[in-house]
């Protein structure tokens, strides 16, 4: 409740982006499977995907790699990022075959060093199977909870992203300053920008050329985000063909 109209008066409606945001509020913090409740109606019998707003995630074909998990995805897909320190987080174990066979949060000896990070896909059921979940001790619907109901209906698949993918969990202000110092070096090297909105709905086809140009006008005119944006659309004005993008490598067990 607090939040809220903070967020919708930032990012309004989307339409600047040529996409399209709507918000639902959730009235206490309750757990992050509530999160498929409240938006039951929203999913509407579909697939939805579930991201922790402190989770930022980097690597080349970040964007195929979704939309493939999306694609194939039947009852509910989680991602694992190998980590040297899992007790710190939600661990999945794996079968000799690379299937998934159990999930705890926080463990103080864990089954193996994948982490779950903060980014889930769920098919229609979600919501009818976090209805169907007990508050912890903490008063939360937990998400691991609702994992492992996934889990135990054989509907579980998990995406382990390796090697060139980085995953920071910023809820804290060490891991919050290690993401901005990693957006920083990676922006300095490259000279391109880290999840730009104009930059990537432009990319994607989402608003056009004029579109763009009127934005940096209307928000960035005199900025230095606003220079770098005036040379993405300069850059592809006269871009020479873009060679195909590699596809992820990514291992699917379930």
């Amino acid at each position: 409740p607090r939040d809220l109209p903070l967020m919708r008066a930032h990012l309004g409606d989307g339409s600047q982006w040529g996409v399209h945001l709507s918000y639902a509020e959730q009235p206490r913090p309750e757990g992050l499977a509530q999160a498929l409740i409240i938006s039951e109606d929203f999913i509407s019998g579909g697939s939805a995907a579930l991201i922790l707003g402190d989770n930022i995630f980097f690597g080349h074909g970040l964007s195929a790699l979704l939309k493939r998990a999306m694609h194939e995805n039947e009852g509910a897909t989680i991602f694992a990022h190998r980590v040297h320190d899992a007790e710190r987080y939600g661990v999945v174990a794996f079968d000799p075959q690379g299937r998934p066979t159990s999930i705890e949060e926080k463990p103080k000896k864990p089954l193996s060093n994948w982490a779950v990070v903060g980014l889930y896909i769920y098919d229609h059921q979600a919501a009818k199977f976090a209805k169907s979940l007990k508050p912890s001790r903490r008063g939360e619907l937990e998400i691991t909870d609702l994992n492992m109901t996934y889990l135990r209906a054989g509907r579980l698949k998990v995406a382990q992203v390796g090697r060139g993918f980085a995953w920071f969990d910023a809820g804290t202000p060490d891991s919050l300053l290690d993401a901005s110092n990693y957006v920083a070096t990676i922006e300095k090297r490259q000279g391109l920008k880290i999840a730009s909105p104009e930059e990537i709905a432009y990319r994607q086809g989402f608003i056009s050329n004029g579109q763009l140009a009127e934005l940096i006008e209307r928000n960035h005119s005199k900025s230095i985000y606003g220079n770098y944006l005036r040379e993405v659309l300069e850059e592809e004005q006269s871009a020479e063909p873009v060679p195909a993008r590699d596809e992820p490598l990514i291992r699917l067990t379930g």
